[in-house]
């Protein structure tokens, strides 16, 4: 399927590894000029060599400078951004109910002001191309599933802030919609590690909790970020697609 990507722009935040840089290698493959972003310049430099034709910022996008200074150095370069990919997230935390105050502020910026913040830096560009958001979320927004209070709050808020905002921005021409996985696999992922602790209790729990069996892969992710970015997804705004096997039920 043509996703009509040639000619377009695109940003990828948290793209040096995983479902980042598997949403860029897709992109790049439909013809898409692909911006990757992470805050380490050695990885990037590493991801960009399997992104053909991408072009590399290193910033925070946690911080509202950085997301400005990404922005305004995408539109020097390329003139443009059609499409912006918000998939900075991690959701390494204390065990539930031991929270503090700094670690609800981290993972609020790392899951969700880093996405808030780069959807309201790249506002004017995206208003001029009429283009598409997507936002990465996660299932532990949508459900109760034993994941860290803080990033499963995290996710929650972003989720609202993808149905709530989507209405100011698509009077601006703008789609802003929100893909949530559930366990992906890729090397340096929560679910690797896992594995290699105890593949039983991962199989005992595939079984028990994912109707298709399996853990799912950076790609299954990609796809659909891909196809809600491009034009094909013209008159999809303000929507959480789950990307889980089967997990959730609601």
């Amino acid at each position: 399927m043509d996703l009509e990507l040639n000619g377009k722009v695109v940003v990828v935040t948290g793209s040096s590894s995983g479902i980042g840089l598997a949403i860029a290698r897709t992109l790049a493959t439909e013809g898409a000029t692909v911006v990757i972003n992470g805050r380490d310049a050695q990885r990037l430099a590493a991801a960009a060599d399997t992104v053909p034709g991408a072009s590399v910022f290193a910033a925070d996008v946690r911080e509202p400078v950085a997301c400005r200074q990404l922005v305004d150095w995408v539109l020097a370069r390329h003139g443009r951004i059609d499409g912006l990919v918000c998939n900075v997230g991690c959701g390494a935390s204390v065990p539930p109910g031991e929270e503090t105050p700094d670690e609800w502020r981290r993972l609020l910026d790392v899951n969700l002001h880093s996405a808030i913040q780069m959807v309201w830096a790249a506002d004017v560009a995206l208003s001029a191309s009429r283009g598409s958001v997507v936002c990465i979320s996660s299932i532990c927004g949508l459900e109760v599933l034993g994941c860290p209070v803080a990033y499963a709050g995290a996710k929650a808020a972003l989720e609202s802030f993808v149905r709530n905002a989507a209405r100011p921005l698509g009077r601006k021409g703008v789609r802003l919609n929100s893909v949530a996985p559930g366990n992906i696999l890729f090397p340096g992922s929560v679910w690797a590690r896992k594995r290699r602790e105890d593949p039983a209790a991962v199989d005992a729990m595939l079984a028990r909790d994912v109707p298709l069996g399996r853990l799912g892969t950076p790609e299954d992710v990609a796809c659909l970020a891909a196809y809600l970015i491009s034009p094909l997804a013209a008159f999809i705004t303000g929507a959480t697609f789950v990307v889980d096997g089967g997990q959730t039920r609601s």
